[in-house]
């Protein structure tokens, strides 16, 4: 199995403003509405299809921590798939770094 990678946040950041990339964020529905990463897909861990992502993107998953993000590149993973990086340290680091998020906002 491939080693999960470790995303600062910057390093996120980066690759979402060129493009080509889904954040995949594996939080719950509340988590989400309450505050998010802008452009961010929701795919709660609980009901995590990793064949229901999107196709033909690069995808990194993000959560509030990092801890169900890393399981959820784990499954997509044992599923097949080859999506390995996700944001380590989560939304928290994130907002660490002073990135904006849309606390509130639907």
């Amino acid at each position: 199995m491939t080693k999960i990678q470790d995303l600062t946040p910057e390093e996120v950041a980066a690759r979402m403003k060129i493009g080509g990339v889904e954040l995949i964020d594996v939080r719950e529905p509340g988590e989400y509405e309450a505050d998010r990463i802008q452009g961010a897909l929701l795919f709660p861990l609980s009901s995590f299809d990793p064949h229901a992502l999107p196709k033909n993107v690069d995808i990194i998953f993000q959560c509030g921590t990092g801890k169900r993000s890393a399981m959820a590149a784990a499954r997509a993973q044992a599923a097949g798939l080859t999506h390995t990086a996700h944001l380590a340290g989560g939304l928290q680091a994130w907002k660490a770094a002073g990135l904006p998020t849309l606390a509130g906002k639907k």
